[in-house]
């Protein structure tokens, strides 16, 4: 069965279709939407705040226990699971890339934020007392606003307080940037992040990164490894893995199809590529895969 892709409209139904921010408690949403805790893809952000519980959930086949104060962050198109424990509490926000980029002159207005990056993103934290306390009370004001919908200008405070919390949340993510990078080299990282992100089924060689960087490939892996303390090479490298398991989770591919997604030569060359790098064949994560996520309904 193909794996799920939920949209807002599907969450809300047709009759509210046109929202592009949902906010609501945890617990509202679990109650919901509890039918869909198998193995499914987003094409809208997500911001979860956990302020009591526990459980488990997995973003893009990392495994993380809930506890409380834990925020996570998920970008369109990762890969979710979620089991939360029946006493579970917090708040939960879901929103569309145009809810900035309709008024906002940056198209990366939300990529911007280090919060969702597949390649150096953190996609869990645990927040400390003060840092959480302030973040669920700017959830707390965006819920009152988002229930009232008669008001005037609701969406633009909305957007405002979602603004404060991917700041807040931006501020105290966990460093995987090197402290010694200067501000250059990261403006740089972030650049070739992104044209990783726009390339990589195409584009695997580093050469061609620093072409469009305007710096040599030498600069490049310098960057890389000072930054990140890996080639760029691994990180292309990565990307392109990454996106292969995503494939490999939805089962209605044949391997010759993914493959094929993401310009291999042939099947075979692909199978060497994912067994070099993950010790197992493509085969042998799908069925590893599926008999730890159980059957789709």
């Amino acid at each position: 069965m193909k794996m799920p892709t939920y949209s807002i409209c599907n969450l809300l139904g047709a009759d509210r279709c046109m929202t592009e921010i949902v906010v609501t408690r945890l617990r509202d949403f679990v109650d919901s939407h509890g039918d869909i805790q198998f193995p499914h893809r987003h094409d809208f952000y997500q911001i979860v705040l956990f302020t009591r519980g526990g459980g488990r959930h997995s973003i893009d086949f990392q495994q993380f226990e809930i506890l409380p104060h834990q925020v996570y962050y998920m970008a369109p198109g990762q890969i979710h699971t979620w089991e939360f424990d029946a006493n579970t509490e917090g708040y939960l926000v879901n929103f569309n890339e145009s809810f900035f980029t309709s008024i906002c002159h940056n198209p990366n207005f939300v990529r911007d934020f280090p919060l969702f990056s597949s390649i150096s993103g953190v996609s869990v934290n645990t927040l400390d007392l003060s840092c959480c306390a302030e973040v669920e009370q700017t959830f707390a004001q965006m819920l009152e606003e988002f229930e009232k919908k008669d008001r005037d200008f609701t969406m633009d405070i909305l957007r405002g307080m979602l603004t404060i919390i991917l700041v807040r949340l931006s501020r105290v993510v966990p460093q995987t940037f090197k402290e010694a990078a200067s501000k250059h080299n990261l403006v740089l990282m972030r650049q070739f992040e992104k044209l990783i992100e726009q390339h990589f089924r195409e584009k695997r060689l580093p050469k061609e990164y620093a072409e469009l960087m305007f710096v040599t490939p030498n600069h490049l892996n310098a960057l890389t490894n000072n930054v990140l303390g890996k080639s760029a090479g691994d990180l292309i490298r990565e990307r392109v893995l990454l996106e292969a398991k995503r494939l490999l989770a939805n089962s209605d591919l044949l391997i010759s199809q993914i493959a094929e997604t993401l310009n291999f030569e042939d099947n075979a060359y692909f199978t060497r590529f994912f067994k070099k790098y993950l010790g197992v064949t493509p085969e042998g994560f799908r069925a590893s895969y599926t008999q730890a996520a159980g059957p789709n309904p």
